[in-house]
């Protein structure tokens, strides 16, 4: 099956083709134009002949005008793309994507197991898809846990920061049976871009797409309290 087209893709095409189009209709005019006015008086265009050539002008003009419509069209998908992420920013969210960045010597992700399991191994690898670090993982229980690299590579030696590193999680059972497993990258997200048409957004050190989100939860404010502490907000019961 053919890869999609972004939209940042198809607007080049569009661009491209609205060119080719305009500067064929520019040549076909000036032809026309000629072609009229050097005609033979004696032996004049035949008007069934002037009416196609009209109409092929009409049909290169019209198709000028639908390019510049879909040009439009996916301009203000693009822009729509970018004001709907721009309400997920604040909001914290779960994402199934493994690449973050090491910085100040530390790497975040989070891994979640389908159920209990006997083993668990995370392995750490970095953008050349070398293994940096393996080990046990800190956690072998159903759900969702947090795991945290401190950049030292198993030879001995420290990652620099500014590395991008990816998160593989393998897991067994006591059988040896495969656990399903998968890493993902939790955080609040602070902004939002677009890369070939879609929107991005920044959770911490990794630019993840919208797509790759699986959760997305609000951020209760510093100064929200407890229902008993507060007496102007309502139980649960009391609402009832």
């Amino acid at each position: 099956m053919a890869d999609a087209i972004s939209s940042v893709d198809a607007a080049g095409r569009l661009t491209s083709g609205s060119v080719s189009l305009f500067n064929n209709f520019e040549t076909f005019l000036t032809l026309l134009t000629t072609q009229m006015k050097n005609q033979d008086p004696l032996s004049p265009l035949d008007s069934n002949e002037f009416t196609a050539q009209l109409t092929q002008m009409a049909g290169v003009e019209q198709q000028l005008l639908t390019n510049d419509l879909l040009t439009s069209l996916l301009s203000a998908q693009a822009a729509g793309g970018l004001d709907n992420a721009s309400n997920y920013i604040g909001k914290n969210v779960t994402a199934a994507w493994t690449a973050t960045e090491l910085d100040d010597g530390q790497a975040t992700w989070a891994y979640e197991l389908a159920s209990q399991a006997d083993n668990v191994t995370l392995q750490v690898v970095n953008s050349s898809g070398q293994v940096v670090w393996e080990g046990a993982a800190p956690d072998n229980s159903q759900g969702v846990h947090s795991f945290t690299w401190d950049g030292k590579m198993t030879g001995g030696d420290v990652a620099d920061d500014g590395g991008v590193y990816t998160l593989k999680v393998t897991a067994k059972n006591a059988a040896g049976g495969t656990v399903d497993a998968q890493a993902l990258i939790q955080g609040r997200v602070t902004g939002v871009e677009m890369y070939n048409g879609e929107p991005y957004l920044v959770i911490g050190d990794s630019i993840l797409p919208l797509s790759t989100v699986i959760s997305l939860n609000e951020v209760r404010a510093d100064n929200d309290t407890d229902d008993t502490e507060n007496p102007d907000v309502p139980t649960e019961e009391a609402a009832a």
